[in-house]
């Protein structure tokens, strides 16, 4: 592996990792990042997936106690089996949607001007979202993980199916899904967290296994140097989100998407960047 080459696969596991929790599409960065970089191909496009492990490793260990009280739990702790139920739940309409749907997604919208149009409704649908925040009166009808129903948990799996379509943003849909459903912003970005662990391990799984003859062994290191970049940068984020959703909204993140979006299209439309199709 060339110095070039591991260059990319740092930058890229830094996008996946300042991305993956935050409302603003990791893959949609990914895919844009990858088209500037020219990392680009059957064996990239699943460097890209695996490379979401090393982000999903950071919220395991950030909430590693508990994790642990989650799996000591599931035999006698209803609490426990409640939530693990629950994170089942949610997990299932995304796992669905994408076995049938994400060969068709990929081919149409795996592009950069598909990904941008999604940044941009996205950041309207987060502006939209925070000013119905701002209007209510009433608190949160669900404050904690804890307090989740299994139709708040189902709720918030088919929010996260449209994150199938790059640019949505898998932790947007489902933060902002479960705001609009009744969550507090803590208990919808915590459960994003956790949904997140049997999302993206099923994903990378599945796309392991189905592109494995595009990959070999020498893929190994180029596939590490992602991993371990995208586990420090996710670790950092995670740690930060955290803190900031105690004092502040998500309007920012939107505005963010609005005005990425269109610098993509602008410069798409007036041939500023060779944005590949």
């Amino acid at each position: 592996m060339d110095i070039a080459l591991a260059i990319k696969a740092i930058i890229m596991g830094l996008v996946e990792g300042f991305t993956e929790f935050l409302p603003i599409s990791s893959t949609g960065h990914l895919i844009l990042a990858g088209e500037l970089l020219n990392f680009t191909g059957v064996r990239e496009t699943v460097f890209k997936i695996v490379i979401q492990l090393g982000a999903v490793l950071a919220v395991v260990w950030e909430y590693r106690e508990r994790v642990t009280r989650l799996f000591a739990g599931l035999g006698s702790d209803p609490l426990q089996q409640r939530f693990a139920r629950n994170v089942a739940v949610a997990f299932m309409p995304a796992a669905i949607a994408g076995v049938l749907f994400s060969a068709t997604i990929t081919e149409l919208l795996f592009h950069p001007v598909p990904v941008a149009i999604a940044l941009l409704v996205g950041g309207v649908i987060i502006l939209w979202v925070e000013h119905r925040q701002r209007q209510r009166t009433t608190p949160p009808r669900v404050e904690t993980v804890d307090d989740m129903t299994v139709l708040d948990a189902l709720k918030v799996g088919f929010a996260q199916s449209f994150a199938l379509i790059p640019g949505t943003s898998r932790s947007g849909s489902t933060i902002i899904g479960g705001m609009l459903f009744g969550l507090s912003r803590k208990a919808a970005t915590e459960f994003s967290f956790f949904l997140a662990m049997p999302t993206m391990l099923g994903a990378t799984v599945y796309s392991v296994v189905k592109e494995r003859e595009a990959l070999s062994m020498a893929d190994f290191p180029l596939f590490g140097l992602g991993f371990v970049s995208a586990f420090l940068a996710a670790f950092l984020c995670v740690r930060w989100l955290l803190r900031y959703i105690s004092s502040h909204d998500f309007t920012i993140f939107a505005w963010y998407r609005i005005v990425f979006g269109l610098l993509v299209l602008v410069t798409a439309h007036f041939g500023l960047v060779n944005w590949s199709e």
